[in-house]
């Protein structure tokens, strides 16, 4: 529902910008502010989660999401492009959302099944890419119907979606994960039990029910004051390497990806071949990430890591070679997207698992935070590079992100895991 609705209005955002400010260099002020309301709203809800638990920080990140597609439609009626942009800063809360929402599926997952459960969320966000864009003619019938301005009849596709999402994370989330997860980890600590990850061989956790000898609310009261994300990244250096392996494997995607239609349609594609190109990448980054789940389960987080990351660094050397052909090109892409899933289902896995229960929605909202803005930092530096070096020089230069990722795995502490829940 989440990815339905954001779909269609960062492209109609973009057209939005071009035409209330009156100049198409605005145009790309509808990614910048998503991005970095994304950023912005990523650790609020991180602490919002661990105060109240997922159902309301994700219902809470849907309703506001849903309120800025209100907005949008509110700055084209009265041709405000401060307004509009305020608008695409709360429709980024929809994109923390989704992020978040990869989480939540692992608040109760064992350890031998967590990146295939997180690498599942991914993957539906596939439907919402594919069915977005096909949205925006629809969208203008019904805003014609009801008599809404130019160019923002898919915003209430936005506005619906987002409630739906909102009313399935208040109805679906019971009990909620996260507080399940805490008073387990709560009750076990406490009696002296090893954690549920920790049960024989063959022993289902579904048929051990929630702690009831404490109430959620109990457990957050007696919980001592959580840590803050950057506190604990600064003492953890497994979940530093986690953060670090997310936000610079998005930044390496972004930085690419946001330059290629300008590519490709300056070596004159049509904006058919461009489309069909970055569908291409879209499959490439979320239909075979439950995949890369089970590869991260079976293999383990390290090893799929280092091959998202030669993936990465494989995409990078087509576009390096063959930026002059729209082919080549589009090979490159599908690597940069299988390169991204593989990458960020595995480093997602291992920043759940590489700190304790109650201190991982603090380093989640962190992880979340620094993926949005190193997208961000990576589509805005991506512009220059392109004007002063071209395709070509955007690989080359892209690839140093990935030799940090991978000089990184090979010099990190071999710290064993922490035991979660």
């Amino acid at each position: 529902m989440g990815g339905i609705g954001l779909g269609a209005t960062l492209s109609l955002g973009a057209l939005l910008a071009a035409d209330i400010s009156g100049s198409n260099a605005w145009s790309g002020m509808a990614a910048t502010m998503s991005t970095l309301g994304a950023a912005a709203i990523a650790v609020p809800l991180a602490r919002l989660a661990r105060a109240r638990g997922r159902r309301i920080s994700l219902s809470t990140g849907a309703i506001v999401a849903g309120a800025g597609a209100v907005l949008a439609i509110t700055a084209a009626a009265v041709s405000s492009f401060v307004l509009l942009l305020v608008s695409l800063l709360m429709l980024g809360a929809g994109q923390a959302v989704n992020l978040q929402s990869r989480f939540a599926a692992t608040d109760l997952a064992r350890d031998r099944s967590r990146a295939r459960d997180l690498s599942i969320v991914v993957w539906s966000t596939t439907i919402g890419a594919v069915l977005g864009p096909n949205l925006f003619e629809p969208g203008e019938v019904v805003g014609a119907f009801l008599g809404l301005p130019p160019l923002t009849g898919a915003f209430t596709f936005s506005v619906a979606a987002q409630a739906g999402a909102a009313l399935i994370f208040a109805i679906g989330l019971r009990p909620d994960p996260l507080l399940t997860a805490l008073e387990r980890e709560a009750a076990g600590t406490s009696s002296g039990q090893p954690p549920i990850e920790d049960s024989p061989a063959g022993t289902s956790t579904d048929a051990i029910p929630p702690t009831t000898t404490a109430p959620a609310r109990t457990a957050r009261v007696s919980a001592p004051k959580p840590k803050g994300g950057l506190t604990i990244l600064r003492g953890n250096p497994a979940a530093r390497y986690a953060v670090a392996v997310v936000a610079l494997s998005h930044a390496t995607m972004v930085a690419v990806m946001s330059m290629t239609p300008v590519h490709l349609y300056e070596h004159g594609a049509t904006l058919s071949v461009v489309g069909f190109t970055i569908s291409l990448h879209i499959a490439g980054m979320y239909a075979l990430s439950p995949v890369f789940g089970w590869l991260a389960d079976s293999a383990g987080r390290i090893p799929v890591i280092v091959a998202g990351q030669l993936v990465l660094l494989a995409a990078l050397a087509v576009a390096y070679f063959g930026a002059a052909s729209t082919i080549m090109v589009g090979v490159s892409l599908i690597l940069l997207g299988l390169g991204w899933s593989a990458s960020i289902v595995s480093g997602s896995a291992l920043v759940a698992e590489s700190v304790p229960v109650p201190e991982r929605p603090a380093v989640q909202g962190i992880s979340d935070m620094s993926m949005s803005l190193a997208g961000a930092v990576g589509g805005a530096l991506a512009g220059p590079i392109l004007v002063a070096i071209g395709y070509s020089g955007l690989g080359l230069s892209t690839m140093a992100a990935v030799g940090v990722v991978l000089v990184w795995t090979a010099l990190r502490p071999r710290t064993p895991a922490v035991s979660t829940q």
